[in-house]
């Protein structure tokens, strides 16, 4: 699977959304595992994994099942939205085993659940919704059979929509902060596009804002409404609550991505 933010498609009503947990791993299907380490680079100056370096070990595990499942055409996809789950943020130098599978099918895109357990108890768990794309055009279109063949089983069936959940800003701008925040060529993946991991650095450099947030469980959810263009500047727009933030990315007040985090109740066995 590609790693760009994805582009406008169809309402529908989503299923992973609000405090639901995310789907467990399923008991018939493809499932895919790997194992990986939390690296120097991937840590805050504490050693917990950030979110934009797990979203990274995300795409990498993303890529290798879809190498590895050996599909006939060039199965381009882009991100659309990322719900990660943080239970217990995985350390420093923390041998991880990432499991992912299908969590669930629409007629263009498809929901890719990842399991993250690290040796000394780390765990987070995500939801990433990709949308199947025409690789020259970028125009969504429907699901391969091929696809359905090596995916549908762990699916069980269950569908997913792709309609957008978070707010706009506030349309009077009360109670938001807003500042500059400059792309970094560091932002730029193979494709010449915003990596969807870069997006997460603000949700990170806000986070370091409200330690309060890192005590326990946070929900995370990073929407992509259009792409970044390289070289934009856009204005991080901010709303803060008391168990959590809702963050934008706008320029010229239209909204190119969205991100909320805040404390989680959700139980996970």
């Amino acid at each position: 699977m590609g790693v760009r933010p994805g582009p406008s498609v169809g309402s529908v009503a989503p299923e992973t959304s609000g405090d639901a947990p995310l789907v467990p791993r399923p008991t018939a299907g493809r499932v895919f595992t790997a194992r990986h380490r939390v690296r120097l680079g991937d840590v805050d100056p504490a050693g917990r994994l950030r979110l934009d370096a797990a979203a990274r070990h995300l795409q990498d595990v993303s890529s290798d099942d879809t190498s590895d499942a050996r599909l006939p055409d060039d199965q381009s996809w882009v991100v659309r939205r990322t719900v990660i789950e943080v239970l217990a943020a995985p350390r420093f130098l923390e041998p991880i085993e990432l499991a992912t599978w299908c969590g669930g099918t629409g007629s263009r895109w498809a929901e890719r659940r990842v399991s993250m357990v690290g040796d000394a108890g780390g765990r987070l768990e995500a939801a990433v919704l990709w949308v199947y794309v025409d690789a020259a055009t970028l125009v969504p279109k429907k699901l391969d059979p091929a696809f359905l063949t090596r995916y549908g089983d762990a699916a069980g069936g269950r569908t997913v929509g792709s309609r957008l959940e978070l707010p706009a800003p506030p349309a009077d701008g009360a109670g938001v902060e807003v500042r500059p925040w400059p792309q970094r060529r560091t932002d730029l993946d193979v494709l010449g596009h915003v990596n969807n991991a870069a997006y997460w650095a603000p949700v990170e450099e806000l986070l370091a804002m409200r330690p309060d947030l890192l005590a326990g469980p946070v929900r995370a959810t990073l929407e992509f409404a259009r792409p970044l263009a390289p070289g934009a500047t856009p204005d991080l727009v901010v709303a803060h609550t008391p168990d959590g933030f809702t963050a934008w990315l706008t320029i010229a007040g239209l909204v190119h991505a969205a991100a909320s985090l805040r404390r989680s109740p959700v139980a996970y066995h």
